[in-house]
């Protein structure tokens, strides 16, 4: 432990001697540091965040849908009637299911107007997808079950037609299935906002209304949504569903396509992580040419000393004690350089974050790793030039000019 703590003062000592051909040596490892910190940090950063976007659409939600086949038959469509057998089969998996309908239209009430995408849905939606609702209520059953005109509109639709007023209570007048129809607004939800909305030029919003008022899309229903229990696998359940209906439709298993938000969040994350493993690898060439930089200048540190070697050798010093000295010493250098890089990359990281507007992720384990393996870089690429010195005999060396 004395000797340790010898050769680290031994090792301090030079670097201090040699300031700026130190810094230079280190660069290599700085650059490659921080890169790989930046890239991993963002990688875990913008997965959390897609996560976060994924649990505001719905967790746990699945979408079984018709495939684009010129094989359809009407047979294959879905009926109110496959949809309570798959309600009564599956009632320990199921949170929410109904029918997906949805329409294009305009929402008028005087002079105002604006572009709405009306859904149809079943009560409880709102848990699904954990809507913000500040105003009225949700669609119920017994709206369901009337066949109610009634809706649930966005906020930002709300301010443009009823601009200063309390939009619950009021009328609008829409397209339904091609005829107009007029609907009193019962709440309003507020949307956040998300990382998305910056890709999407569309100024339309969307109205919430009961599904049973879509009635020819009920007749040929091609899609339908549901949420599993956070405690099943979505994508297993949705298999296993959308195969059921395929075996009551006399279809082969696979027939139907499923969708769920834990299989297009697997498969974002596994690109995310492709990419973020991709570039890193790149990134981490310059750990590299550091550790070539590191080599290179120990042996020039050896060449330098190589007449101290001689008189530490002579006075009794063994050939593991002068591995050892240049072997910390190119370990602090490369460390010091991990440490610097590591650093610079959490800083890099946090400022690409702000710029975003997404809270930063920095994951402990990338930082250990990141400081070990440079530690790891410097004392394979300081063997060398340390088995060299130590490998110098006393005579020789002392000779040395």
């Amino acid at each position: 432990m004395l000797l340790i703590m010898e050769n680290i003062k031994l090792a301090l000592s030079s670097i201090r001697a040699n300031k700026m051909r130190s810094f230079l040596t280190m660069l290599g490892i700085i650059i490659g540091i921080s890169s790989v910190i930046t890239i991993a940090s963002l990688g875990e950063t913008s997965k959390a965040v897609i996560a976060k976007e994924f649990e505001a659409f719905g967790k746990n939600r699945v979408v079984i849908y018709m495939p684009y086949s010129e094989e359809i038959r009407d047979s294959d469509y879905f009926t109110m009637e496959d949809i309570d057998k798959v309600k009564a089969k599956y009632k320990e998996d199921i949170v929410y299911l109904a029918p997906s309908t949805y329409e294009n239209t305009e929402a008028i009430s005087g002079r105002k107007k604006a572009k709405v995408s009306t859904e149809g849905v079943a009560n409880g939606y709102e848990k699904m997808v954990n809507m913000n609702l500040i105003k009225g209520r949700f669609i119920t059953e017994a709206d369901i079950k009337s066949r109610r005109y009634v809706s649930v509109v966005d906020k930002a639709m709300a301010d443009k037609i009823f601009p200063g007023e309390n939009a619950v209570g009021k009328t609008i007048r829409i397209s339904v299935e091609g005829q107009p129809a007029d609907t009193k607004i019962v709440g309003v939800y507020e949307k956040k906002k998300s990382i998305f909305d910056g890709m999407m030029s569309s100024d339309s919003t969307t109205m919430y209304m009961p599904y049973s008022i879509f009635s020819s899309q009920l007749m040929y229903m091609g899609n339908i949504d549901m949420k599993i229990i956070e405690s099943k696998s979505s994508i297993e359940v949705g298999d296993s569903i959308a195969n059921f209906l395929a075996k009551m439709k006399k279809r082969e298993p696979g027939f139907y396509i499923v969708n769920t938000t834990q299989g297009e969040q697997n498969s974002i994350d596994q690109v995310l992580n492709t990419l973020s493993l991709a570039i890193g690898a790149i990134a981490a060439i310059s750990l590299l040419v550091g550790g070539i930089g590191i080599m290179n200048i120990m042996l020039v540190s050896v060449t330098e000393r190589t007449k101290e070697i001689g008189i530490r050798k002579s006075l009794g010093a063994r050939r593991k004690d002068i591995l050892l000295q240049f072997l910390v010493e190119s370990m602090i250098v490369s460390a010091t350089g991990g440490i610097i890089g590591t650093t610079l990359g959490i800083v890099f990281a946090s400022i690409v974050s702000l710029v975003l507007s997404v809270p930063p992720v920095v994951s402990p384990g990338i930082v250990i790793i990141a400081v070990v393996f440079s530690a790891v870089v410097g004392m394979f690429f300081g063997i060398y030039p340390a088995n060299r010195a130590a490998k110098l005999d006393p005579i020789d060396a002392l000779r040395y000019e």
